[in-house]
């Protein structure tokens, strides 16, 4: 087994009551037999900061190098990643053009990073379409962002 990265298959999902407003994320991660959840939410955020953190949560869950199938409903997310714009928007120094600023740049950085250590290849998934996963995460995001004494999501208040 010497060499070969283990292969594990996550699906997330982000989630806001008003956008923004309290958000949440959902992560589950499969390995195996193995099977991990993972929740998370904040105060006051956006449903796109929410997609992004459930990709970088999901990824900072692994304790090793891995090689990696993220699922995720959001576009924004996949496109980011698996054409390049994210990697771009950095090399300008978080611009999406001469004019506009990126959002979300810190988190951003984050998931770029763990997918520069990781193997990571983004798939996108139809959301609400009966995926046992998708569906699990949205529960998750859901009750994340439901939850009372939510912390507050900084990269959201610095910009």
């Amino acid at each position: 087994m010497a060499g070969r990265l283990k292969h594990v298959i996550i699906y997330t999902d982000g989630a806001c009551l008003g956008n923004p407003g309290p958000g949440g994320y959902g992560v589950v991660l499969i390995y195996d037999s193995h099977r991990k959840e993972l929740s998370g939410g904040y105060q006051r955020t956006t449903n796109n900061r929410m997609e992004i953190m459930a990709a970088v949560a999901g990824l900072e869950a692994l304790k090793e190098k891995c090689r990696v199938t993220l699922y995720s409903d959001s576009d924004y997310v996949v496109k980011a990643m698996s054409r390049g714009w994210a990697q771009r928007w950095r090399a300008n120094g978080w611009k999406r053009n001469r004019r506009e600023q990126a959002l979300n740049p810190d988190l951003w950085e984050r998931l770029l990073k763990l997918c520069e250590y990781n193997e990571v290849e983004f798939r996108w998934v139809r959301g609400h379409a009966g995926t046992p996963e998708n569906i699990r995460c949205d529960e998750l995001a859901m009750q994340a962002a439901r939850q009372l004494d939510l912390p507050p999501d900084e990269g959201y208040l610095t910009r």
